[in-house]
């Protein structure tokens, strides 16, 4: 009887491990609009390299009078930027970037990327929910 307990409690523990991240992902649409697109360029501050998505931050002066705003960029997951060629060194605080993606809904400095340009002219996909949205 204790081994059918323990067989059942290690099955409910593993199920329930494989759902929490498909619970806490969300859905592009939901914090995202594909009708406010943002084309900027400015430095990377920051890098999360975490699941469920990569972010990274941009100090970005978007009207030219030298007022800095610091951009949250959401990407793919880590596994999702390798298989398109990412690496953890891929993108450096310091780093000079053009970022090309979608507004948050919201209103908040965050980004959904499409597509990060690096200072060298290298155009890296980042994996972005969105285009995985018709």
């Amino acid at each position: 009887m204790k081994t059918y307990l323990a067989v059942f409690a290690l099955a409910a523990a593993l199920l329930a491990a494989a759902v929490a991240p498909a619970v806490a992902h969300h859905a592009f649409g939901a914090e995202f609009d594909a009708t406010q697109g943002f084309e900027f360029s400015g430095v990377v501050t920051k890098i999360e390299w975490l699941n469920p998505h990569v972010y990274f931050y941009v100090d970005v002066d978007e009207t030219g009078n030298g007022d800095i705003t610091n951009w949250a960029m959401e990407m793919g997951s880590p596994n999702g930027l390798m298989r398109r060629g990412w690496t953890r060194n891929s993108l450096r605080i310091g780093d000079e970037v053009e970022v090309e993606g979608s507004k948050a809904r919201d209103g908040s400095l965050k980004g959904n990327a499409r597509s990060v340009v690096l200072a060298d002219g290298r155009q890296l996909f980042a994996g972005s929910s969105q285009d995985e949205t018709p």
